[in-house]
């Protein structure tokens, strides 16, 4: 069975017992590193591991890359191998934000190393799942770290492998490339409208955008409750934004 590039909870339920299926936690706050991995130490969908997006998924290490760099693909490689991960994996991602972060990164960088066709972002994240009255797995806050995992996540330790991987150089672009190509291609801004006027910058130094970006911000891909809209709906949002580009 392949899995889409959105699983709705009801469809990740019936997933869960295999083996070849990873699900991944990304939850993630921006203003607070570790509230993502309490959080997952508290509840979480059985089975997840937690993926941290500054100490997993970018390196803090590189200068001038921006605020989370890609991490090196050896880095990367090491991370997968302790999930447990190999290239017949099937993997989900969710985040408490509608995907907006972490979780499609993660999908993201799977697509790099030619794992996108078996990647899928849990549409609704974590909220959905719980909203549909399935089973979490974790423990109360106040355990200590090392209490062992409930017997509702008994697939919390899947057996770490040995797995090499590298990013497709061709699917990213440097700040440098981009200088140079900037005006041949449209650049789409996914932050919210008013981060992207620069009338309110809470997280970087320099506030507005690249010059000549058009913005579409994330939230507007998604419904009031937190789902995807429509492949219809965005094709035609997306085509007024593009228009003839």
């Amino acid at each position: 069975m392949n899995i889409a590039t959105l699983v709705s909870p009801q469809s990740l339920a019936t997933l869960l017992d295999a083996r070849d299926v990873l699900v991944v936690d990304c939850r993630f706050d921006l203003a607070d590193a570790g509230r993502g991995a309490r959080e997952h130490a508290v509840a979480h969908i059985p089975g997840a591991v937690h993926a941290d997006l500054n100490a997993d998924l970018c390196d803090l290490r590189k200068q001038g890359l921006g605020r989370h760099p890609l991490p090196e693909a050896a880095d990367f490689s090491a991370v997968l191998s302790r999930w447990g991960w190999t290239p017949r994996t099937r993997v989900v991602t969710y985040d408490d934000a509608g995907g907006a972060l972490a979780a499609a990164r993660l999908w993201w960088m799977l697509r790099l190393v030619d794992a996108g066709g078996e990647a899928a972002v849990l549409d609704g994240g974590f909220k959905a799942w719980r909203e549909a009255g399935l089973p979490v797995a974790g423990r109360p806050s106040t355990n200590l770290p090392n209490t062992e995992p409930s017997s509702t996540d008994r697939l919390e330790r899947r057996p770490a492998t040995a797995v090499t991987v590298a990013f497709d150089a061709t699917q990213i672009v440097y700040t440098g490339e981009l200088r140079e190509i900037r005006d041949d291609v449209v650049l789409l801004d996914a932050r919210a409208a008013p981060r992207f006027r620069g009338e309110n910058e809470t997280i970087d130094s320099v506030a507005g955008h690249i010059p000549g970006a058009r913005n579409r911000p994330f939230a507007d891909n998604l419904r009031p409750d937190g789902r995807f809209k429509s492949p219809s709906e965005l094709r035609a949002e997306f085509a007024a934004i593009l228009g003839d580009a």
